[in-house]
Formats: structure tokens, sequence, C-alpha cells
């Protein structure tokens, strides 16, 4: 079973429907509005930051948690410089990213230590190492979710459970439709690779963590050689 959070982003969105299409049963989780199409009849709303809604969550699913994957994709930025911020603003995005992502850990973990197997797969950012100019927020709440899996993969491995972070740099899907073309091309000329990546080599990735037992711990930096 792969449960996968925030499904109605462009890379959550993409990973729900290629596993689905390679046989897999998964359930996927959105924010607000659902999205459409009979694939997403297992779907559930949650606000991950909100522990109760997390628990619900789990124990409603409970009886179909066997060989578990969870893959947590739900995130939010804000943009802002430090001096600048609002400070209930950057604090939305510590609550979301970190403690959200930690609260579904938390709540999942015990059913993978009764089955003794799991895998935990974070999708950080590239910009937790490289820091980019208004991200604080977003920067520390990745650059936390190195660090959380160190101790739960310490915690966790003897009952064959892994935990592992992707930091990704930039991809075909998602917020960099957003950004005008003159500085995508700016941001490529930084990537050795100069292209965006496909979201097909996040999926290979993913199917590579969940196939090796012994890498945990670890975060892949999946960014085409960006500089």
């Amino acid at each position: 079973m792969i449960v996968i959070t925030g499904i109605t982003g462009g890379i959550g969105n993409y990973l729900f429907n290629a596993l689905l299409e390679k046989g897999e049963k998964v359930i996927g989780t959105y924010h607000l509005a659902k999205p459409a199409g009979k694939q997403y009849s297992d779907c559930y709303a949650l606000d991950i930051s909100d522990n109760k809604q997390v628990e619900s969550f789990i124990k409603n699913i409970g009886s179909q948690l066997k060989e578990i994957t969870l893959i947590n994709c739900a995130g939010m930025s804000y943009n802002s410089f430090a001096h600048k911020s609002d400070a209930e603003e950057w604090a939305k995005v510590i609550n979301v990213n970190l403690t959200g992502t930690f609260y579904l850990i938390r709540a999942i973990l015990p059913h993978m230590r009764e089955q003794q197997f799991g895998r935990i797969i974070n999708l950080s950012s590239i910009v937790a190492k490289t820091g980019v100019i208004g991200t604080s927020a977003y920067a520390a709440s990745k650059a936390g979710l190195n660090g959380m899996i160190k101790s739960i993969a310490l915690e966790n491995a003897q009952r064959s459970i892994t935990i592992n972070n992707i930091n990704l740099g930039y991809f075909k899907v998602g917020m960099i439709n957003t950004v005008p073309k003159e500085m995508q091309e700016k941001i490529k000329s930084k990537i050795a690779c100069n292209e965006f990546g496909d979201p097909e080599h996040l999926l290979k990735t993913i199917q590579y963590i969940r196939e090796t037992s012994y890498l945990t711990g670890a975060y892949i930096d999946l960014n085409g050689g960006l500089v």
C-alpha cells in the first residue's frame, strides 16, 4: 500500500497516477479541492498540520495498511525577505512542511513497526542546502526534514523500516510553470544537464528507494547537477 500526500500538486499528482498505472494500490490526500476523475475515489481531504485529522485519517485507513510506503509530497511555500516576513505566514510553512510531515510519520510508524516493514520517502528540496533569496521559511522546513530522518532512521532500522529524503531541484511540473521564461533560462544555466527534471526521474528514484533496504537516513540530491 502506498500513501501519498499532496496529490493536487504537480509532482504529487504525477506520482499518484503513475503508480496507479503500474498496478499499485494507492491512497492519496489533498487539502482543499479534490481532483476530478474516478481514479481519485480513494482519496481523502486532509490538513496535515492538524494532528487530530492525521490520526483520524490513519485510523480510518488502518485496515488497508499492509507493506506500507509513505510518500510525503504535501507542502507549501512563502516568499519574503526575512526582515520583512510575516511571522504567522512563516510559521505556517514550518507547520505544514516539517511538523505536518512528522505527524504523518508518527501516526503511521506503529503500523510499520508491527509489520516490521516500511518505507518513508519525503520530498525535500535542494534549497535546504543552497539557499535562495526570500525562502527562509521553506529552506528551514526542508532542512529540518534532513535532520529529522537521521533520528527516525536509527529508531526503526532494525525493524526493516527505512526513511529517506529526496532533495529536488527544478522539475517540468509544478511551481516552475509560474516562473517567467527568462528566469527559467537563468535557472537552466546553473544546471549541468541544462534542463529541468522529468518527473519520471523522480519515479525511478522512488522505486530505487523502495527496493533498497540498506538505504536509510539519507538524502538524495536529484537536481541534474545544479550548482
